[in-house]
């Protein structure tokens, strides 16, 4: 399999295969599939593409951050965690629910925490950047974690060809109307 990671190829492709993606998002919760051969896939892909050196996460997707994240990086910063909330977090309005969530600030440039392609504060960044794209780390089951992968698949390398191998290993084939 070639690995696209060109990333205007990757948007054009990923919003392109929008409804398609969702048609696998459900067939993925509708059947079983043993995690292991999606795991290997993913850690396959994701060997093959260096995340810092992409960065697009950090540049396009909003960052919700937990409290033991809060803690996490008021101790890397020096400061206390009400300290870090009102310099480094704003509250983002989640269409789903309503509910509001704590995010990381947003420049021009995407997180607040971005230099270029670097993150300034890597040792400490927050759990969902650890474990993004969230194919082989994440909460539950990789088919509950599909929803997320549509809209990812349209900025992240990683997350658009590990989708399209993984409708390859299930045989998925779209009926698009």
């Amino acid at each position: 399999m070639v690995v696209i990671t060109d990333l205007v190829q990757i948007q054009r492709l990923g919003e392109k295969k929008l409804k398609e993606n969702e048609l696998f998002r459900r067939h993925m919760k509708a059947h079983y599939f043993p995690e292991r051969q999606f795991r290997h896939v993913a850690e396959e892909i994701g060997d093959q593409i260096d995340c810092r050196a992409c960065a697009n996460c950090c540049k396009v997707a909003e960052t919700n951050i937990e409290q033991r994240d809060v803690e996490r990086l008021a101790k890397f910063f020096g400061m206390t965690a009400k300290q870090f909330i009102m310099e480094y977090t704003t509250m983002s309005v989640q269409e789903e629910d309503e509910e509001e969530e704590l995010i990381l600030r947003r420049t021009e440039a995407g997180c607040i925490f971005l230099d270029g392609n670097d993150c300034t504060v890597y040792e400490a960044r927050p759990d969902t950047c650890q474990d993004f794209p969230h194919l082989i780390r994440g909460r539950g089951s990789i088919q509950s974690r599909m929803w997320q992968m549509i809209d990812r698949a349209t900025y992240c390398p990683i997350v658009y060809n590990t989708l399209e191998k993984y409708k390859e290993i299930v045989k998925f084939k779209p009926k698009i109307s």
